[in-house]
Order: structure tokens, then sequence, then C-alpha cells
């Protein structure tokens, strides 16, 4: 054995690495350049294949900086604290150098001949003089800055005041029209008794930020934050999934730093919620909303005696969370920090001690060395705040880093349909005509207001909101790209403050209130404007079904148990968030369909640079790392360069692979048995000779290859076009002699049950030897099998690929996405223009991921086939993992790359591996993966 588990040190420079074991060069090398990164503030994209153990690297190269750095700076103190004026002294050294230059006069010349002790009280004293000069003019320079504050600020305040002023005076013309219809109409008659439970569902009176600051004088907010324990510094290290996180804090455990470290791990209120009435409200904004709504109500009970009548018997009404306990979260804390825990540990002591983990472990980042948290939380501005995450001079570490361009993208960008419009709309005017006459003017104002936008937004679309949207065709149809000022002036909205209305859509929770209104009554209520509702009794109906005046259809049994849908209400809002952080690096998307139902406004944030540049300004330093990086450039240009990253601070490191060299063989086949070239172009690929030809590769190669093998297509499409030519000319049987056929499910519940066939097949066509030699899997390009699922040992010893996944040219976000890089990013010379760029790189990442499926630990072993000429050409080559380029070879023809084959198949092949034991755990935990990434979608 090369690396026994004794805890060891490993000295790297003048650098102490604690080590579970003897790490491989690599991982040396890995820690060591981390190191650096960290102690020089850089910003490092560290790509380390799977199997070499980047996390323990991660863990015990940044934990070790984090020793370091935590050591000098309690040795500062303790000389601090020993030499009392230490800093002083240095100070004073350099002010005398800076003094003695601009003032002639600052050391006294002393007459010859004077007794040396003499001459020096008399420097010690002047040294003292100007230590205590210099003490003074800080004192002074800082009560000038304070004052200057002050005033600043007071001009601010006015500046507000006035501010606010002129808006009232502009709203005023709407609060009184409001008022006039209150008292000649709703106003005329008494509000009718309200059934039990139901007054919670009333928006309170709403008043806004500033006219709360206008009447106190001062920032709430400023009250709070000197209250806040201060924070150490920390490393925040986030990953995709929780089970990624689970996985990497018991690396932390197993590794040396594991009894020490002050460890927390954050999640979602919908993973550490411990109230079961909320927990089963399903949907994760429905649980937000209903968590925050509690809080709210347990702080604002406290001002009781302040409170309007109405507003408390509103609140009385309302349960307050028995888990929020700040004594009992406390110690939930303390408990917390003391020893590593993941998700399920920390949620089981949060039953245990009855107190809220997820707020418990909010209380614990302050103290916390490292914080373990889900990409959301920490690429998010507004959890970020609101979960208390502060970044100034932190570090954060962003594992499985490679599609953090997609994730920060996907984040921010929101997408309604023209159904969720209608539903809105309706639910919004029955819950006027229910509560109208106890809603404040301006309360009625704000939900007119989202009407008139919901209105104009179905009408972009060209629909009518008085309609069905079922049943409402569209005479125009197609997709059209709209800035968000054109958008704004072509839906009539432009005069209407939508960060005003965002606000107070976060501020009076009413898509929560209105939610709570529709699971009330399932059925429209009566009313006078009956007949311009009835088009829409089935919306309230569907997102309802229990209801005590009439029995709704019954639902479908297999969704009996899904999560109620939130409230459409919520979906926009998101959609107005967005609009009102947008910048111009944003888009519109209206896409009209055959009916308006089906038809959407999406936001599609173009510049995802805009998000991550707070991440990067405010952090001590940040590392992107990863298994696969490859192409570098999408992050270098697209995230970095646009956040404003200089190119100096930016340092890349990659490492080879722990396997010997003779252990992959990397293919790049371009031309076919019968000689024809192999280009899948969109073009090409469906003709029926290139699909013969990439059914009689796979055939031979099936031959020589036992165990597993993984075929990699473009598309669900084109695998279905294919797999029925291969079954129509006989390839399929062909095939099924030697391999047994499985094919990637559509449907994410499947998954798992193909996994387990697949690796059943393998583990016992490895015991017994016959006909059929294991299993051929028929996988898409960016489908549930190409990412997170881990295709080791003989699951697959040969990986292909047929042809080249570029995304669809066609599509519209593409080309604005295409069309923006060309105009923000420069074009080097010799280069392809950006846009271009874009989408060959986005077609090689895909790539990189599907063929790093294969090598997954030291001994493992795999060849890796390449179906296409293209990938011959050196700048595609060039964005292949290194560790895979410096191994690849070029076959012009299909014989000497089989040959290749035959040749190392006594070296790897038939020096048989038998299946590992936990063959079928392994692929429950790649299924695992794979629901938390769907759902996390």
């Amino acid at each position: 054995m090369q690396r026994s588990m004794a805890n060891e040190t490993q000295k790297v420079g003048t650098i102490h690495f604690p080590f579970p074991f003897t790490p491989y060069s690599i991982q040396e090398d890995f820690m060591a350049e981390l190191y650096r990164v960290l102690e020089a503030g850089k910003i490092g994209i560290f790509e380390s294949p799977t199997g070499t153990g980047k996390s323990l690297s991660l863990i015990c190269g940044a934990l070790s900086w984090l020793r370091d750095f935590e050591q000098k700076k309690r040795e500062e103190e303790a000389r601090l604290l020993e030499t009392g004026t230490g800093p002083l002294h240095d100070e004073k050294d350099e002010s005398l150098c800076l003094l003695s230059s601009c003032e002639g006069a600052a050391a006294t010349p002393r007459p010859a001949g004077e007794p040396a002790w003499v001459t020096q009280f008399v420097q010690k004293k002047e040294e003292r003089d100007l230590v205590d000069r210099l003490k003074a003019e800080q004192a002074r320079r800082k009560q000038r800055e304070e004052r200057l504050q002050r005033l600043q600020h007071r001009a601010q305040f006015k500046y507000a005041a006035k501010r606010l002023r002129q808006e009232e005076e502009e709203t005023e013309h709407l609060l009184r029209l409001s008022r006039e219809m209150l008292e000649t109409g709703l106003g005329a008659e008494r509000p009718e008794q309200l059934e039990s439970g139901e007054e919670e569902l009333v928006v309170a009176e709403y008043e806004s930020d500033e006219e709360k600051k206008a009447a106190s004088g001062v920032d709430e907010d400023e009250d709070e934050d000197d209250l806040e324990e201060e924070h150490v510094t920390k490393i925040y290290y986030c990953s995709r999934t929780h089970s990624q996180l689970a996985q990497f804090v018991h690396e932390v455990k197993k590794s040396p730093f594991g009894r020490d470290v002050r460890l927390v791990s954050l999640g979602s209120r919908q993973n550490l919620c411990v109230n079961e009435d909320v927990k089963s409200l399903g949907s994760v904004q429905l649980i937000n909303d209903r968590c925050v709504d509690m809080q709210r109500s347990r702080h604002e009970k406290k001002k009781g005696a302040e409170e309007e009548k109405p507003k408390r018997r509103r609140q009385e009404k309302q349960a307050a969370c028995p888990f929020y306990n700040h004594e009992q979260m406390g110690l939930l804390r303390d408990e917390a920090l003391a020893e590593v825990k993941d998700i399920e540990q920390l949620l089981a002591l949060g039953k245990e001690a009855r107190a809220c983990p997820y707020y418990g472990s909010r209380l614990a980042i302050p103290a916390a060395q490292l914080v373990v948290l889900p990409y959301q939380m920490l690429l998010h501005a507004a959890t970020r705040q609101a979960a208390g995450i502060r970044l100034q001079e932190q570090v954060v570490i962003i594992d499985e880093a490679h599609n953090l361009i997609d994730t920060i993208t996907g984040m921010h960008s929101v997408e309604v349909s023209g159904s969720q419009l209608c539903q809105a709309h309706s639910q919004l005017l029955q819950y006027m005509e229910r509560y109208g006459k106890r809603l404040k003017a301006k309360n009625l104002m704000y939900l007119k207001q989202i009407l008139y936008l919901l209105e104009k937004f179905v009408a972009v679309l060209g629909g009518n909101i008085k309609q069905n949207p079922n049943t409402q065709s569209l005479s125009q149809t197609g997709t059209e790209l709209k800035t968000i000022n054109d958008f704004l002036f072509q839906s009539q909205i432009d005069n209407i403050n939508l960060f005003k209305v965002q606000r107070y859509c976060e501020k009076s929770m009413i898509s929560r209130k209105l939610f709570g209104f529709t699971e009330r009554y399932g059925a429209v209520l009566s009313s006078r404007e009956q007949p311009k509702l009835a088009g829409f009794q089935q919306f309230l109906q569907s997102l309802q079904p229990r209801t005590t005046e009439a029995p709704a259809a019954p639902a479908d049994e297999s969704q009996a148990g899904a999560p109620r849908p939130a409230s459409p209400l919520m979906h926009i809002e998101g959609f107005l968030a967005a609009l009102t952080t947008a910048n111009q690096d944003g888009r519109v998307i209206l896409s009209r369909q055959g009916s308006l139902s089906q038809s959407t406004l999406k936001f599609l944030l173009l510049n995802p640079a805009v998000h991550f540049a707070q991440v990067v300004k405010e952090c001590r330093a940040v590392v992107i790392a990863g298994g696969t990086m490859q192409p570098v450039s999408d992050f270098r240009q697209q995230l970095l360069a646009c956040a404003g990253v200089e190119a100096e601070r930016v340092v890349e490191f990659s490492c080879g692979h722990v396997i010997p060299p003779d252990n992959i063989l990397p293919l790049v086949i371009c031309s076919g048995i019968s000689n024809q070239p192999l280009e899948f172009t969109f073009q090409k690929r469906e003709l029926p000779q290139m699909m013969d030809e990439a059914g009689r590769i796979l055939c031979n190669l099936c031959s020589v290859v036992p165990g597993g093998v993984v075929c990699f297509f473009s598309s669900y499409e084109y695998l279905r076009q294919v797999h029925a030519h291969w079954e129509k000319g006989g390839l399929l049987g062909r095939l099924a002699a030697r391999k047994k056929i499985f094919q990637e499910p559509k449907s994410a519940h499947q998954v798992e049950q193909v996994l387990l066939a697949y690796s059943r097949c393998i583990q016992a066509c490895g015991q017994e030897r016959g006909g059929v030699t294991g299993a051929l899997l028929l996988s898409v390009v960016g489908g549930k099998m190409s990412e997170g699922i881990n295709f080791s040992d003989n699951l697959g010893r040969c990986v292909v690929m047929v042809g080249m996944p570029f995304p669809n040219i066609r599509s519209p976000e593409l080309q604005e996405k295409m069309a923006y890089l060309d105009q923000t990013l420069p074009r080097a010379p010799g280069q392809a223009p950006p846009g271009k760029n874009l989408v060959e790189n986005l077609c090689m990442k895909a790539v990189n991921q599907s063929i790093g499926r294969a090598i997954r630990h030291q001994k493992d072993f795999a060849s890796i086939v390449l179906l296409d000429q293209r990938y011959a050409r050196p700048p595609v080559l060039a964005k292949l993992p290194a560790w895979i380029r410096a191994r690849v070879e070029v076959k012009a023809t299909f014989g000497p790359a089989i040959a290749a084959v035959q040749k190392v198949s006594p070296t790897f092949f038939f020096l048989r591996v038998s299946p590992p034991r936990d063959l079928i755990s392994h692929c429950l935990l790649s299924a695992q993966f794979h629901r938390e990434k769907s759902a996390s979608s």
C-alpha cells in the first residue's frame, strides 16, 4: 500500500500540512498552491480529476492556511500586549523620518560635550512628545471624520425627507380616489363578519420603509448591526447538492482537523425545518413565507401595547413557532460548534432539543471557522444577507464549479406563463371582493397596481385578461426579445414604480395571504363580478380540491402526495424582482405559443458577473474548484473579467491523475469501417450511412471490451432516431448478442431502476462466461447519466461519444448571449469571436463531463472513444482536460483504432477486476445525486 491510514504531517517547502495518510505528489502540489492563493488573496481556478482526493486536498490545504493565519494573529496580539506601545515605536520611527524631512527643527541639536545620559533623556522626551502629538492628531482626524459623517447623514436624511414629501404629493391623488371609492362604494356598507381564522388573511396596514424612517428619524437596522456578534476569519465552502455537502463534512471528520475545527452546516428551511405543520406545506416558497410570518408574529406581539387594536386582534390569532426559542437555539448553536455535524445530525439535534436548526445554525456562523452551505445561499445576495453571511475579508471555496456560470444565470432568470398571470389576476380580484371593505387605502392602491401590471403583461403577450387562457388563441406566434426598457414601454407600465410594488409584495406577504385565501375557498366566491370571473373558476378549484360547497373533480392518484403548488403570484413576484434588479445586462423574452396559457414571459440574465462581482470584491480570496474545469476561458472572461477582476489576480492550477498512463486510452477516430469520414454535424448526422458507421464501430468495440460500455448521443431525439434505424437494419440485434442494451429514461424517477438493472447485468456477466459480456447503456449528453453518475470499474470500461454535442444555435437565448459577448468582450488576434467561442466551450464542457464518468479512482481503467474528426482540431483538443489531452491518440482510420484497443486489452481488460461489492449501493447514491439535482433545478 502506498498510503497508510495514520495521520501524518507533510512538509511542503516551509508549510506543514496534516494529512490522514501519505498524500500523492499531486495532492501536495494542490495544497501548496491553494495555500499560496489564500495567503496572497488571489482568485484560484483549481482542477483536480475525480479520484485524486480533491476534497481532502481542499480541506487540509485551506485549514492549514487558516491555522497559520490564526497563529500569526495570536502572536501579533501577544506581542502588542507584551510591548504595550509596540506599534507606536514602529509608527514613531517612520514618523520621525517623515517629520525630519519636512520640518527641519524636529530634532534639536545638542551642545558638544554634554553627558550621554542627558542626550538620551532629551531624545526620549522628544520621541514621547512626538508620539503624543501623533496620537492627538489621530484623535482630531477621527473627530473630523465622525463630524463629517454626521453632517452627511443629516444631509441625506433631509434629502430623503424631501423626496418622501414629493412622492406623497404624487400618490395623494390616487389615495384620494381610493378614499372616495370607499366612501361612495364599498365604504357605504359595513364589512361583513369574518369567519374564525380568516383575520390573518387580511393584509395589515402597510407603511413603507421611507415612511417609517421619516417618522422615527433612525434606521432600525443600525441598532441591530451594533448588537451582532463579531465574525472570525472563516472559510465558506459551498457545493451543489446536500449529498455533496454531507460527503464533504464526512471528509472533514476523517481529516486531522476533524476534532478541532468549528464547523456549521447551513441549509434551506425545507431541509432543516422541524415544525411538521410548516414542513407539510411542501413548496419551498410556502415554507419560507409561513416561517417568516410566524417569526414576524412573535416579534410584533412584543409590541402589543403600541399596536393598533385591529392589528393586535389579527396577530393574536397567529401562532408563533414553538421551536423558535432563543435559549434552546443558543444551546443548539454551542452543540453544533463543539463537534462536526452534517445536516442530518443537525436536524436530529434540533428535534431532540426542540430548537430550530435553521435559525440555530445561523447563530453559529460568527464563531464558526468552516461554514458549509449550498450554492444558492452564497451566490444569491438577498439569501446571503438573510442568512447573516458576511464575506468581508473571508475565504470562499466553490466546489463542483464546472456549472457555476449556468447556476448564477439560472438563479436570476425567471419565467412566468400566461396561465399563471391569469390565475393571479383572478385570485387577486376575488380577494379584493372579499376583503376590500377592510383594506386601507394604501393597500388598495398597491393591489390595483398589481392588477394593472398583470393585465398589461397578458396584453403584451397578445391575450385578454378577461378570457380563459386555455381556450384563448393568439393571432401572432413566435419569440421576441426586448431590453428591459423596451419591454416596460411596450407593456405601458413605465409609469409604475416597480421597486415600490416589489417591496410592497415582499413586506405585505400578499402572495402568501392570497394562497391562504385560495386554500380556504376552493370555489369562486359569489360576487357582483361573477360573470366576468366565471372563466377562471377552474383555476381556483385546481389549486385546492378540498371544498365544502361542491366536490371537485378527482385528482390523479399519482399526484396525491405531491407538494401543494405555490400561489402563481409568488412566481410573478420573482419576475418583478428580476425586472427591478436588472440593468443593461438583462433581456425579456416574449414567447407566444398557440394559446395564451402556453405563452411565457422570461427574464434572461446575460451577464452573471454582475451578481458574482460582489463576492470577489468583498472576499479575501475565492477558489473555484472542480474535477473538470476546462474550458477555463469561460470563467476568466464571462465571470471574472466582467466582474472587474484583474488578470494578475487569477491563478490557474490543474493537476494530473493518479492512475498509471497505461490505464486510460483516449482515441479520436476520424473515419469509419468503410472509410466514411466521421462528421456528425446537424446536416449529416441523420444520414443512414452515418448512423450505420456509428453502429458498426460500436459493435466492434463491444466485441473486444468486456463489462459496461456507455455511449453518449447529442440529444434524446437523435438517440431515438439512431435506435430506430439500428433496429430496422439489424444492427441492434448484433449489439444485443454481445451486450444487453439499456436506454437512458427521460423520466427522472426511472433512473434508479435503469442503473440497478444495468449494474446487476454487468455483475452477472462478470461471474458467468457466455455470449453476452456485459451491458451497453445508450445515454444523452447533458442528460441524467452525464453528471453525478459514476461509471467506475466494470460499470464503464469504455465511454463512446458520438459527434460533438453543440447547443441549438437557433435558440433566441443563445443568439442573444452570443451577440452580447461579441459586443462586450474583446476579440483576441487570431481567435474566434467570443460568441462563437461560447458555443464551442458549451459543447466541450458537456463532453468533458460525460467522458469523465469512467475513471473514478487510482486503480480504475477505461478507454474513451471520440467519434468525430472535428475532435482532432488543435483548438478542440486544447479544451479537453489536461490529463486526458496528454494521452490522446488521433486515428485517421478505424483499423489502427480497434487495433489499439485490442493491443491494450490483455493489459487492462482481461486482467479482470471483480465488480465492487457495493456496486448496487453505488448506483443508488448516484441516483440520489440526480434526484437532488432535479429538485434543486
